[in-house]
Parts: C-alpha cells; structure tokens; sequence
C-alpha cells in the first residue's frame, strides 16, 4: 500500500496571468501559498488484474483506457500501470469548485503515488511540470499552471510564467514569526456554492485580449506584495492589495461573482476584513480575508459560514505511507 499527501493553495496575487493566453505574450506572476488541507491518493496492489477507483464516483474496469476519471486514466497511463490496482482518493475538503486548486493537486498526488508506485523517484518540479502538461496539453482543460506548481512544491512563493514555457518558483524570504503573523490574518470562509471553474477560465482565456489592462495591473500587484512580505510587512498590505485584485478580477468575466457573494464580503469590509477575494477562479468555494486576528471572531459571527483558519504547508506533495 502506498499513500500521497498533496496540499490545496489560496492565492494572494497574479491569479489569471498564469493562463497561457497571457503569459505566452506578456509574461504571468503569481504569489500563492500551500495549506494545510490535502488531497490524499492511496494506491493498493490488487489479486486480480481489475482496477477499482474509489472517490467521489466509484467505477471498477478492465483496462485503464475504460477508466472515466480523466485524471486518474491520464496518471496510470503517464505511470505505466496496465492493471491489478485500487485507487482511492480522499480530501480533507470538498474536492471540487472550492478554489483551493483540488484538481490540479490530485493530478500531483496521482502522479507522485504511481511513480513511486512503479518504483522511480521523481522530482517535485517534474511532477508539477507533467501535472500541466497532462492536464492543460493533453486534457485540454483551460487552467493556468499555477495550481500544480504550489501543489508539488509548497510553501510561499513568488512564481514567474515565461513566454517561453519556463517557471520560476521562488520561496518568499520570511522569517517563522513573519509566517505565523501572516496566517493570523487569514480566514477561509466556505461558501456552500461550487462551480466549474473551467467556464469561468474559458472565458477569461477567450477574453484574455480585452481584459489585459486588467490582467497587468494584476501582475503587478505580486512584486508589490512580495516586497511588503520580506520587508517585514508581514502581510500589512496583503488586506488591500487582496481588496483591488478582487475588484480588478470581477471585471474578468461574468459569473466571478454574485449578490450573495457580494453581501458576505460587504459584511466582512464593514467587521474588520480589511480586504478579500473568492478564492480560484471565482463564483463559489471558499472566500479568502485578511483581517487582524481581534476581528475573526466578529467575522465568524455575522457571515454565519463554516470557517477554517489558514496554516502554510511547507513541503509540498509527499509520500506518507508505503509498504509492500
């Protein structure tokens, strides 16, 4: 039995500029941030030559061709593994529309699981590299490539898309007491709502021309936030800059947001929460605050939704279990 551990994300800054319609002309940035919520794949060798998917939909096949969960199918292809395998795959939160990256951070658990299943070691880079290439190339699902680098990788970091293809992914220099002040800003509020994310990215995709002002602007707001956070700041300009990007993001494209929406975050503005964001590609999942921490407990008390309090998650994808 084997089993991967694979961190969800949130995103401070840069959000739309790593879809290559973008970055293929301009260049895309994105500051990010893994989280202490996982996505866990658990792989078990099986007796007879059958393969058994166990999540959200369970399914059991011959072939890997059958298999109907696209990420799952596309990961025991990439692996090489013909048959005779469970699969069954866990998360800590919904695993899908919630804006925290779950689809491109299963594609990173699955890959991971099945290397090292098959016996090679991979590096996390090439598993965020051919996470992108599986699900943007050869799945065609239009995403940016921000979700399976912070995934693979952890931590806090500052990541640069080139034009040419090529990701740099640079960890934020803060000290652990900048770190702990940072997360005491931050609370992650869950809608109930999920939506495909992949319309909302086509649209933005298809309107990427149109919305470049918009997108720039958003670019920029990543060195701003990376210097405030190594200057010290620990995160002193996260609340506004978080604010503007929100405002700048709606402009995007329709269904980013909706009244109901609207009113929690006019709520969170009049408690406390200096600024905010619908995490992901928007319309749903989890809404993203900043707020000093004297102000989480007014905030709780007049959204009224399920809260989790933000932890950094420091390793990225890992191997917790295997054994023969």
């Amino acid at each position: 039995m084997l089993i991967s551990k694979t961190p969800l994300r949130i995103s401070f800054a840069g959000g739309g500029t790593d879809i290559r319609s973008f970055y293929g002309i301009h260049g895309g940035e994105v500051v990010s941030a893994a989280i202490n919520q996982y996505v866990y794949v658990i792989l078990h060798k099986r007796f007879d030559r059958k393969i058994r998917i166990t999540g959200a939909v369970t399914e059991e096949v011959e072939r890997v061709s059958d298999i109907r969960h696209d990420l799952v199918r596309a990961a025991l292809e990439a692996a090489g593994i013909q048959a005779g395998i469970d699969v069954a795959i866990l998360s800590d939160i919904p695993s899908a529309g919630t804006g925290l990256g779950s689809s491109s951070a299963l594609m990173v658990g699955l890959l991971h699981a099945c290397h090292r299943y098959q016996g090679r070691e991979v590096s996390q880079r090439m598993l965020a590299e051919q996470a992108c290439e599986i699900e943007i190339e050869v799945l065609r699902a239009p995403i940016g490539k921000q979700d399976q680098y912070a995934a693979a990788l952890g931590g806090v970091r500052h990541y640069r898309f080139r034009q040419d293809e090529q990701v740099e992914a640079e960890l934020i220099r803060m000290t652990d007491e900048q770190l702990a002040a940072l997360q005491g800003k931050l609370l992650l509020f869950y809608t109930g709502m999920t939506r495909s994310a992949s319309a909302i990215l086509r649209k933005q995709a298809d309107h990427s021309a149109k919305n470049a002002d918009y997108l720039a602007q958003i670019k920029a707001q990543c060195a701003l936030l990376r210097r405030d956070l190594e200057e010290g700041g620990c995160g002193d300009a996260l609340g506004a800059i978080l604010h503007e990007g929100w405002e700048l993001k709606k402009q995007l494209a329709d269904g980013i947001t909706n009244p109901i929406i609207d009113e929690w975050y006019r709520k969170a503005l009049q408690n406390g929460a200096s600024g905010g964001k619908v995490a992901g590609a928007g319309g749903g999942g989890f809404l993203l605050l900043c707020a000093e921490e004297q102000a989480h407990e007014a905030l709780r008390k007049e959204i009224g939704l399920q809260s989790l309090d933000v932890q950094f998650d420091h390793l990225g994808t890992r191997i917790v279990a295997c054994s023969e």
